[in-house]
């Protein structure tokens, strides 16, 4: 895998910088003259690398020519990208590592040095997905899910004790009461904090006060939890070179990567080049917004990107998106994001680059521009940039970087033309494509029932939800009959009656995704609750109200504008810093709720800060689940109801009896801002920085391996050698054919990478949890999809395990399909099993856009280890396609206008299909049916790169062979 050192075709473009003659750069710039000039930033971002990486051997000069002749080579060609590091998720993370330790082992087998199996690429894990709400609000009256046994078997961790103790007011007057009094709280000590190195201030005294219960019994059973996926991040973090693990407790992926990981000019041996990143997270786009050209591109590509391969892009698109106007006082900063995503969504930028510039830019803040990069895979572009500016360098001075880094920083962009300003006279660069967008035209709102793309005017909330429930079982449908749609059914909770209807708030979740990143929206919740709780009114106990930072510095600024215990007062207590509810991950909720639910067929809801909610992801048993900004989560909450009129029916009432509206209540922009100016302050960043680097106690006392070769357990239900390599040989072998070959799973349209592979909880008649209970766990044990994607034996049985998955062979959601031999009716997994004792192949029969959705690579992983030899689908999520690509599963596309319907296909027939020697690039293949039908398909492969990855059997094959 050796090349010719990179950057020695263009070396003549290397230069010092004005300032400091010791560090160098490539000035691009000067490459190609006014064509450069006319090259969008993100453009210039993709050529700066393929100059600095151009060695002739992964990239070539052409490559580089095509990159600066964009204008006419757009969408025509291919270009690799060599991205500066890669983000992992524990999620997505783990299997990747696992497949480095796996590989260890394949390479030893076949003769070659397992310790030269190591990531080429700078390479941070995150463990944010492992948290699970065990306790919430009252946390010592719940009782904890004790998860993987691990609890049982590694022995009870030592707590970290929490000694509450009353501080003394010292004499101020306007002291409201001790700090741990419980008053503005649900249960003394509920004052919420951050752990170790960021303490928090109680918001009346300005002293430190203890870590929250909820907090530590949280970490302490995660920690139990996820004892064995922990020790296997540190041994990773061990033995392999440029992997630095972030561990539990510390914030989300992309949290850690905007306030942490980020440089946005990286420096290297002196040599002062572009931050750029890719990695497993859907979140990954976020940096754009700090002008760090960044996207998702799953787990197979990132492992290919982590050993020094570059990633393969068609040469995009950019959309350019002018920002006008001002938005409305009323909306918030989630409203902006949501309006810009619906209407990029509108105009279709599916695939593409989106830049934005205008006078309306300088008016976001960096907060603003993260959160709309964020939304990117909700409008499907690869990416949406804000090249860096004023405003950029001014957030990058708050957050801590040096003056001294800033000036060298402004001096090497400007050098290479990329930075932005907006009094410049030079123009804007030529865009594909120019939209505009007019802030004023932006109104609050709120996305749902189960799709993020479904956005609904708060003010047409009332009448849209009652739109759905009489509308059709779909996408927007509930089909309730008209006579039940006022059906109301009573509950005892706590002592108390409610009555539950549909529309009725069952789960309310301020969470990481999308919005903690934004301290205006956080704090508007903050100030909202502070005034709910003035005005007396509060959330019903039933409800499963949640607060998840995204990182310590969010438990900062709300703990020291002092609006923290309001939201405690609510219900919405701290749980911990780790994805949660949004990834399925929710406590259960109240036997007296389900039963409730049950009885009368109620639509209940959901509500979250988040950006995903396809049905069933957040409870099996809440069908209506909607994406709102942090103030509206905490107003719907406290509603009660989505089947409310804001504008005309009240909250609530005050204890005079006086109607609570909520315009009484709802902060304005001039009080948020204000207050986000005092508290969100540079010693947050600091601490969080002081966080990362020092660990935490649980973390630095965790023992680990440290051996060449993972020394798996063959007895762990977490951590599993996969079977991928185990008919690796040193040479490919020629392409086999598929031959009769039945289909598992005949699908509509939207099939989406959860109803492929969940990652919320592994339901206990799956056959995943008849593996777990073979293998002596309880219910309470399984812990979940996501937390076990470290063993393949669990994840392939948990393939297709979606409640919500409709097959056409069953008719109705199941994760059940027809095994056509004997014809019985069977799990997936076991109809799958039955087919491979057989040797009978696998196709999967599907519509438009499948695999949409996060980029899971068991969502390809899965199905390949089922069996599965192609996919025959009418369209293809790009990323899941690659992915297929990357594990050997053939992506075969119909023929534009056709479809299996069209065709006259039952999925009952077997299909038939060859491939040629020279397989290329979009090639039509023939399909035979046993019924004797024959029809053309394309192979949609789009490069010869993919050619070769599916010949070597998929992208691990192939880099494995590269070490032997």
């Amino acid at each position: 895998m050796d090349a010719p050192k990179a950057g020695y075709t263009f070396e003549y473009l290397i230069e010092t910088l004005n300032d400091s003659s010791h560090k160098k750069f490539f000035n691009v710039s000067k490459l190609g003259g006014t064509k450069y000039d006319a090259l969008p930033y993100s453009i210039r971002v993709l050529l700066e690398a393929a100059v600095r990486n151009c060695d002739g051997f992964f990239m070539k000069k052409e490559d580089v020519m095509n990159i600066l002749d964009w204008k006419t080579k757009q969408s025509n060609v291919e270009v690799p990208f060599f991205p500066a590091r890669v983000l992992l998720q524990d999620f997505t993370g783990i299997p990747a590592m696992v497949d480095f330790a796996a590989m260890r082992e394949a390479v030893k087998t076949l003769g070659g040095d397992p310790k030269k199996v190591h990531p080429a690429c700078p390479t941070d894990l995150t463990v944010d997905h492992s948290l699970q709400i065990d306790f919430s609000k009252c946390a010592i009256q719940n009782a904890p899910n004790p998860g993987g046994g691990d609890l049982q078997k590694a022995g009870k961790l030592s707590p970290l004790k929490v000694q509450p103790r009353k501080l003394p007011c010292r004499g101020q007057t306007t002291c409201r009461g001790s700090c741990d009094s419980g008053e503005l709280g649900r249960n003394s000590g509920t004052f919420s904090s951050q752990i170790e190195n960021t303490p928090i201030l109680c918001p009346f005294h300005l002293q430190p006060v203890p870590e929250p219960e909820t907090v530590l019994k949280n970490q302490e059973v995660e920690f139990g939890r996820n004892r064995e996926r922990l020790q296997f991040f540190k041994w990773s973090s061990r033995v392999f070179k440029n992997v630095a693990v972030i561990p539990p407790g510390t914030g989300m992926a992309h949290q850690v990567n905007l306030e942490y990981l980020s440089r946005v000019v990286f420096e290297e041996k002196d040599l002062l080049f572009p931050d750029s990143v890719v990695g497993t997270d859907s979140h990954i786009t976020m940096v754009n917004g700090l002008g760090i050209l960044g996207w998702g591109v799953g787990g197979i590509e990132t492992e290919a990107v982590m050993l020094g391969l570059p990633v393969s892009l068609t040469l995009p698109e950019v959309v350019g998106c002018e920002l006008t106007g001002s938005s409305n006082p009323f909306v918030t900063s989630i409203d902006v994001v949501l309006g810009v995503t619906k209407h990029l969504r509108q105009v279709g930028v599916a695939g593409k680059f989106v830049e934005f510039f205008g006078s309306g830019v300088s008016q976001l803040s960096i907060a603003d521009r993260t959160t709309i990069a964020n939304m990117c895979p909700e409008y499907g572009a690869i990416l949406s940039f804000f090249p860096v500016d004023n405003v950029t360098l001014k957030h990058l001075e708050h957050t801590g970087f040096s003056k001294a880094k800033l000036e060298s920083m402004e001096t090497y962009l400007k050098a290479v033309k990329l930075f932005r300003n907006d009094q410049t006279s030079s123009g804007e660069p030529e865009y594909s494509q120019v939209i505009q967008i007019n802030l004023n035209s932006i109104v609050p709102s709120v996305s749902g029932p189960k799709r993020p793309q479904d956005r609904v005017a708060v003010t047409d909330m009332k009448s849209d939800f009652q739109a759905c429930l009489n509308e059709k079982v779909g996408f927007k449908g509930f089909q309730i009959a008209a006579e039940k749609q006022k059906d109301i059914v009573s509950i005892h909770y706590e002592g108390s009656e409610y009555k539950l209807s549909h529309g009725s708030v069952v789960i309310a979740a301020v969470i990481s995704c999308t919005n903690n990143c934004n301290p205006s929206v956080m704090l508007a919740a903050g100030l909202l609750a502070k005034k709910a709780v003035e005005a007396g009114l509060h959330v019903k106990p039933y409800i499963r109200t949640s607060l998840s930072p995204g990182s310590g510095m969010v438990t900062h600024y709300l703990s020291s504008s002092g609006v923290l215990p309001y939201l405690s007062k609510l219900g919405f207590e701290i749980v911990g810093y780790g994805c949660s509810t949004c990834v399925g991950n929710t406590a259960p909720l109240s036997e007296a709720v389900l039963n409730a639910v049950k009885q009368g067929d109620l639509v209940t809801c959901g509500i979250l800060s988040g950006n995903k909610n396809f049905e069933g992801r957040l409870c099996d048993c809440v069908r209506a689940n909607y994406l709102a900004s942090p103030p509206l989560v905490v107003a719907y909450a406290i509603a009660g109801t989505v089947n409310i009129d804001f504008q005309t029916e009240p909250l609530g009432t005050d204890p005079t009896g006086k109607n609570i509206y909520l315009n009484d209540i709802w902060p304005s922009r001039e009080e948020v801002h204000r207050v986000e100016e005092e508290h969100v302050i540079l010693s947050m960043f600091k601490a969080l920085k002081e966080k990362i680097e020092m660990g935490n106690k649980r973390w630095n006392s965790l023992e680990a391996p440290d051996s060449v070769l993972f020394p798996w357990d063959l007895k762990s239900t977490y951590i599993r050698c996969p079977s991928f390599f185990d008919k690796l040989t040193k040479e490919p072998v020629a392409l086999q054919p598929v031959e009769n070959a039945h289909v598992l799973l005949y699908l509509g349209d939207s099939v989406t990478t959860d109803h492929i592979s969940p990652a919320g909880s592994i339901a206990r008649n799956s056959a995943a949890a008849k593996y777990l209970m073979n293998r002596g766990l309880t219910p309470r044990e399984f812990n979940s999809y996501g937390a076990r994607r470290g063993n393949d034996a669990v994840m392939t049985r948990g393939t297709f395990a979606n409640i919500k998955l409709f097959n056409k062979f069953i008719g109705k959601p199941a994760p059940k399909t027809i095994h056509f031999p004997s014809g019985q009716t069977l799990d997936v997994f076991e109809a799958a099993e039955l087919y491979q004792k057989e040797g009978i192949p696998l196709i999967i029969l599907a519509g438009k856009k499948y695999g949409s959705g996060n980029s899971r690579d068991w969502a390809a992983k899965g199905p390949y280890l089922l069996g599965v030899k192609a996919v025959l689908a009418e369209s293809y999520e790009k990323i899941h396609k690659d992915h297929l690509i990357g594990i050997g599963i053939a992506p075969l596309q119909f023929l534009p206008g056709e479809n299996a319907d069209s065709l006259g296909l039952s999925g009952r027939e077997t299909f038939s299909l060859t491939f040629p020697e020279e397989l290329a690039p979009g090639i039509t293949l023939n399909i035979q049916t046993s019924t004797g039908k024959v029809f053309s398909v394309i192979a949609s492969f789009e490069n010869d790169v993919e050619i070769t990855l599916y010949r070597h059997g998929g992208l691990l094959n192939f880099v494995a062979r590269k070490f032997s």
